[in-house]
């Protein structure tokens, strides 16, 4: 069985205007703000790593 990789508290200052279109995305997928940020993020590594 997988194990969920380890989860680090961190507190970040991110822009109004882009939390207020992440929020409504966060929802429309079932997850929490943080959740969907760690996605996002992780979504722009690995297309980092392609190029």
């Amino acid at each position: 069985m997988d194990q969920k990789p380890l989860k680090i508290k961190l507190s970040v200052s991110l822009d109004e205007d882009v939390v207020e279109k992440l929020r409504p995305l966060a929802q429309e997928d079932d997850r929490t703000l943080s959740s969907y940020i760690n996605l996002v993020l992780r979504k722009h590594l690995r297309n980092l790593e392609k190029t």
